[in-house]
């Protein structure tokens, strides 16, 4: 049984059985007809994959692996705030007339800064600093900026990884870990999505700076399901788990920026039925 989808389960019923309702409190997000999107919600949600066991990607309901790399490499790689550079469309609802989503997510990424070894952008410095002093305790990103927040066209969710090397014992290589610090998530659209980029991302970083993959923590503020999901969320979760798949990661790829969505693949994902258009609050 699938790991990812027993912690998926056992979170939507802690919040759905425990959490608390922001019904008739003043909301930002809205739906397309202009109704308010009121949420069940949770307060500092933490789940644990251990990569070196399983990759965490749902069987309840298809998580689409290539798309989620595309993004994620689209904002550490890339380092753009451009959706036009995008396959999917998620970011659209965010961008101006050129594309923009402003000081965003891959903006903050390649902004340099100085450090004693030279100028570096946050993805540089944290492979330097896994190549040359990976025991570091400040090996870190973050891209919730506060003096660039009015020019984003939407603060950043996911804002914060934090990766700490282990050495297991018996093991040559060493072990590369990290958390993802969130602090809004919309569990139905965003979770797994989220889980599956930062996933793929350890496996990268780890590859081409030659250690073995360990944990990824996911840490979540606020953890919420929105009104118009619940039922979704319900029937989802009476789902059985299947086997996880095997992720494969083209071994042959040794520089971060050689990855693409291709070098990724999953063997054995085999899932249950897609639920389709499921509403997005903005």
């Amino acid at each position: 049984m699938s790991l990812a989808d027993k912690i998926f389960i056992d979170m939507c019923q802690n919040i759905l059985e425990n959490g608390t309702s922001t019904e008739g409190e003043e909301v930002r997000p809205h739906w397309p007809d202009g109704a308010p999107a009121y949420t069940i919600k949770q307060f500092g949600v933490v789940n644990r994959y251990d990569l070196s066991k399983e990759f965490p990607i749902l069987t309840l309901r298809k998580t689409a692996l290539k798309s989620c790399t595309e993004e994620m490499l689209w904002i550490w790689q890339k380092k753009s705030n451009n959706v036009n550079e995008l396959k999917t469309r998620i970011w659209d609802e965010w961008a101006d007339e050129t594309g923009s989503i402003g000081k965003a997510y891959g903006y903050q990424m390649g902004v340099k800064h100085q450090y004693k070894e030279g100028m570096f952008d946050q993805i540089d410095r944290v492979i330097y600093d896994l190549k040359n002093n990976p025991f570091s305790r400040r090996i870190m990103t973050n891209i919730y900026v506060h003096q660039d927040l009015h020019e984003m066209n939407l603060y950043p969710c996911a804002y914060s990884m934090t990766f700490n090397v282990t050495q297991k014992p018996g093991h040559d290589k060493l072990t590369l870990n990290a958390i993802l610090n969130q602090r809004s998530q919309d569990i139905l659209a965003a979770n797994n999505w989220n889980v599956v980029q930062y996933a793929v991302l350890v496996h990268m970083l780890a590859q081409v700076c030659d250690m073995e993959v360990g944990e990824l923590v996911h840490v979540i503020a606020d953890a919420h399901i929105y009104d118009r999901h619940i039922p979704v969320i319900k029937e989802l979760i009476k789902r059985e788990p299947l086997p996880a798949p095997k992720f494969w990661l083209n071994p042959e790829i040794k520089d971060f920026y050689q990855f693409t969505r291709d070098d990724v693949h999953l063997e054995g994902y085999e899932t249950h039925p897609q639920i389709k258009d499921i509403p997005i609050a903005i």
